[in-house]
This record gives C-alpha cells, sequence and structure tokens, in this order.
C-alpha cells in the first residue's frame, strides 16, 4: 500500500500534464493488486474528507456516517472500478480498440483520483449554481479523461473515439437540463440542490 500510496503525486501530476504520454506507458502485467489498492485507497481519501468537511462546517456526525465513510466508501470504489472497466472495454470495441480487461481496469484505476476530488468538491457546494458549475466542470474533465484513456490506453481509433465523447456529452447535458438532473445534483450535495427548486 505504501508502495502505491508513493507514487500518486507523480501519477496525478502525468495524468493532468501529459495524460497521452501516461496512458500510452500503461501495459499489461498480470496484476489488478495495484489497481484495487488505488481505488480502495482513493475511496477511503474521499470519506475521510468529507468527513473532516463535516466536522469543520459544524455537520452532524454519526457513527453510521462514519462507517459509511471511511468502510463503505472504499470498498464502493473499488466496486465502481470494475464496473466503469466494463464500460471501458466495451466503448474500446466500438471504437476498434482493444478489449483486455486488465488494461480496462488500469486505464479506469489511474484517473481515480478524481473520486475524492468529487466528492471534495460537489460537499464544498454552497448553492445551486455552484453545484452545477461544479457538476459541469468535473464531467467535462472526466470526458476528457476518457477521450484520452480510450484512444491512448485502449487503442481506440481517434474519429469513433471523439464520436462517442460528444454524445455522451450530449447525454450529460441533456441529462442535467431535465428533471432527472435535479435528482443527480441531489444526489451529490441535497442542501445545495434543494436551492435549485
Amino acid at each position: 500500500m505504501l508502495k502505491v500510496l508513493k507514487k500518486v503525486p507523480y501519477l496525478v501530476w502525468m495524468i493532468l500534464a501529459k495524460p497521452e504520454r501516461y496512458f500510452k506507458k500503461i501495459v499489461v502485467d498480470g496484476s489488478l493488486e495495484e489497481s484495487m489498492i488505488k481505488a480502495f485507497i482513493y475511496g477511503l481519501i474521499g470519506g475521510v474528507s468529507i468527513l473532516i468537511i463535516n466536522l469543520v462546517f459544524g455537520g452532524s456526525v454519526s457513527f453510521i456516517g462514519v462507517f459509511a465513510k471511511l468502510v463503505i466508501y472504499p470498498v464502493v470504489a473499488v466496486g465502481v472500478l470494475f464496473v466503469f472497466a466494463g464500460l471501458m472495454m466495451m466503448f474500446s470495441e466500438i471504437a476498434g480498440g482493444s478489449r483486455d480487461w486488465e488494461l480496462a481496469v488500469k486505464g479506469v484505476s489511474s484517473i481515480f483520483f478524481m473520486y475524492p476530488v468529487v466528492l471534495i468538491l460537489d460537499s464544498l457546494a454552497f448553492n445551486c449554481f455552484s453545484l452545477w458549475i461544479i457538476s459541469l466542470v468535473v464531467d467535462g474533465y472526466i470526458l476528457f479523461l476518457f477521450y484520452n484513456m480510450t484512444h491512448h490506453c485502449m487503442g481506440g481509433k481517434k474519429r469513433v473515439v471523439l464520436s462517442i465523447v460528444a454524445i455522451l456529452a450530449v447525454v450529460l447535458v441533456t441529462m442535467y437540463a431535465s428533471e432527472h438532473g435535479l435528482a443527480w445534483l441531489s444526489m451529490k450535495n441535497f442542501s445545495a440542490a434543494a436551492m435549485c427548486q
């Protein structure tokens, strides 16, 4: 676990500054352990961060809440890793790329630093407008990472990947413009989303 933690700052920097170079360097070596540990750690960081924010801003803290943030968040993060890896394989196949399960898991785990970032930013939203802006910016950046992962890591054809990203962007905007968007925002930050009504 310490080995994984030491790599985190460098990996985050590479993904933010040189995503193409980073994703091209992901290789298959027969091990998913590091990817699962990464997802677990980022889930734990996200849970601890939300707990600290709740304490600092005077939110209520219960045993169930602490348990959820310290145990359930990390476990859910590992589950989300495999779900998104499956989706990545599907999109990669559509784009003419690889269907390698390990490559998909490693690609998705490499962007899991966004998991605690999303949780923290969502919890810091103070009204409807700030929650909308945060959601749109984060979703846009995740689509950018998705493009790099599908094209550079999984080997999907650039034009097809761009078409998929464009379709996903339209779906997201449509969802946010519908009643489902408010329900989704409520799951992120109920008090901020309540100000949208």
